[in-house]
């Protein structure tokens, strides 16, 4: 072989391994990874219906990475690191969606409001396209809305009386500044802290009472450390997953499609399971030593009359006034049976 031979084959061996680095390069800047948040146990419904939409987005060059169990800090922090793109979208609870979109405090932050799911369903899916739109201009696309269920409270000791919930060293999330100076108003003991810093809380005895979806109690066996539950459903664990609105955008037409259609999926799954994933939590934690404690008319009546005087003062403190008033008529419509 000649010089020259040899030049000419390595000229060319060069431009086909240039063609081929550089299609893979491309392949690379087409495929587009999506960083997931949640405070979702890993396991449960949630945290399973979204692998599964994971899995479907993979094949359209999508890949999501997802970080359940708080991996990625409280729901505060969560979407920080969307701001500043470490994260590109959350399953969050309105909690922290609220840090982005005050006006979504609406659809949770009412203690002993909804009487049923049907109410709740009725306020919420007249609400949430509103909302949407609000997240929306501030850069951010819902691609589902969900809820767990009702929050219960659990309690180191036995708390059947309303009056006895004052005396409770009670988490209230850092965030919810407004909740807690009502609370203190009211006479009740708030403690603020992150949720990540819930169970370290308990075990020092710096907080007595947290309000939970059962089946986050459930995973973090509140059973052992909580093991009283008021039998009251307090207000309804409401929340969405959302995805940053730059990062949708670079998706074509087609994908978006595809990818909102599996969205559809994961929270028809998650709504057929998340309820009665609830009830299984409570019975697993009363099988391992719960106790749950059911409420006499009497009782349930001063649960009630303490709860009315805590939405008394959040128009425009906790819930924009706006969402509130609409939250109230859309209610009262309901109650009055003038649903269309």
């Amino acid at each position: 072989m000649n010089i020259q031979t040899f030049s000419r084959r390595q000229l060319l061996v060069g431009l086909v391994l240039t063609i081929a680095l550089g299609g893979a390069a491309m392949g690379k800047e087409r495929e587009l990874r999506i960083n997931l948040g949640t405070l979702a146990p890993s396991g449960s419904s949630f945290h399973q219906a979204i692998m599964r939409m994971g899995e479907k987005w993979k094949a359209q060059g999508v890949r999501l990475v997802v970080f359940p169990n708080g991996a990625q800090g409280s729901e505060a922090e969560m979407v920080h690191l969307m701001h500043v793109d470490t994260l590109q979208a959350g399953l969050f609870t309105a909690v922290g969606l609220a840090e982005i979109e005050p006006g979504i405090s609406g659809l949770q932050n009412y203690p002993m409001l909804f009487r049923s799911f049907d109410e709740l369903e009725y306020v919420t899916s007249r609400l949430q396209p509103l909302l949407a739109q609000r997240l929306a201009a501030r850069g951010y696309v819902v691609l589902f809305w969900a809820d767990a269920g009702w929050i219960r409270y659990f309690f180191k000791e036995a708390v059947t009386e309303a009056a006895q919930f004052r005396k409770v060293k009670s988490f209230v999330w850092a965030g919810s500044p407004e909740q807690y100076k009502i609370m203190r108003e009211q006479g009740y003991n708030p403690v603020q802290m992150e949720t990540g810093d819930i169970l370290q809380g308990i075990a020092t005895g710096q907080i007595t009472g947290v309000s939970v979806p059962p089946i986050f109690a459930l995973v973090s066996q509140f059973e052992k450390r909580l093991p009283h539950m008021v039998d009251l459903d307090w207000a309804p664990m409401v929340g969405a997953c959302v995805v940053k609105k730059d990062a949708w955008d670079r998706l074509s037409a087609t994908q978006r499609v595809v990818l909102q259609a599996a969205a559809d999926a994961a929270a028809v799954e998650i709504r057929a399971r998340n309820r009665a994933e609830s009830d299984q939590a409570v019975a697993r934690m009363q099988a391992s030593g719960l106790i749950v404690h059911k409420l006499t008319a009497g009782q349930r009546a001063g649960w009630q009359q303490a709860a009315d005087e805590f939405q008394a003062r959040i128009r425009g403190r906790t819930v924009p006034a706006e969402i509130h008033d609409e939250v109230m008529s859309l209610l009262k419509t309901y109650r009055a049976g003038k649903t269309p």
